[in-house]
């Protein structure tokens, strides 16, 4: 008996799971797929930042390393304890052994900028201190969510109207959304801009080649597919 009881809603589920599929399939509906897509301006940049006492030839520590990187940042409008972190607690000081005698250390920094022009500044600004291990980590654009839920609704406008003009000539007209699937797809796109920027150590003539140069990032590239069918009469 108690089989029984737990037998019977499980066969009600079924009919009513299978009576709206087939209620679905059954009316009349048309599909149609839409894409939107755009291009945002990154308006975060992320810089890796190494400092190593074996890459100066003075042999600074790190501690003054660090003390110069500080006044040079501070000088170019870089809010330190916003924009400015240990990008790994655990290489802080990492310990490299040269001749089994000299220890010198490093330590990582990662640091946000918010347009391609500061960024530019901070990878001059810290070559001309001797601080040369700067490096791209990646971009953002900080109001993606909002951008995202923007591209979805004008692409479902744009497949609602696309359905209307496929009807017309047939005197129908859609009536609602029965299924709707979305997807969303974005494209960093870095390219050779990038790559001439990272300062390695340059000459004092590249140095003067450098500062005349405008740093560009590429755009990113969103897009937003949603797939509708309508039911229509």
């Amino acid at each position: 008996m108690n089989n029984l009881k737990l037998l019977l809603p499980m066969l009600l589920f079924s009919i009513v799971s299978f009576g709206q599929t087939k209620n679905f399939i059954d009316q009349p509906y048309l599909e149609t797929t839409a894409m939107v897509d755009t291009l945002v301006k990154p308006d975060i940049i992320y810089l890796d930042i190494l400092l190593r006492e074996s890459d100066n030839r003075n042999r600074e520590s790190v501690e003054e390393l660090e003390i110069k990187m500080a006044a040079k940042l501070e000088s170019l409008g870089i809010n330190l304890k916003e924009q400015l972190s240990l990008s790994d607690l655990g290489s802080n000081f990492k310990k490299y052994f040269l001749k089994q005698k000299d220890v010198l250390k490093s330590k990582a920094y990662k640091l946000k900028v918010f347009d391609a022009q500061t960024a530019g500044r901070v990878l001059v600004g810290l070559e001309d201190i001797g601080i040369s291990n700067v490096s791209l980590d990646k971009t953002e654009y900080s109001k993606m969510e909002e951008l995202k839920l923007n591209l979805k609704s004008r692409a479902v406008a744009k497949a609602k109207t696309q359905a209307e003009y496929l009807l017309k000539p047939l005197d129908q007209k859609i009536t609602r959304a029965l299924f709707i699937t979305d997807k969303y797809y974005q494209t960093f796109g870095y390219g050779g801009e990038l790559n001439e920027m990272v300062v390695v150590g340059y000459g004092a003539s590249m140095k003067q080649e450098i500062k005349q140069i405008d740093i560009e990032f590429k755009p990113i590239r969103v897009e937003t597919e949603v797939s509708i069918k309508f039911g229509i009469e």
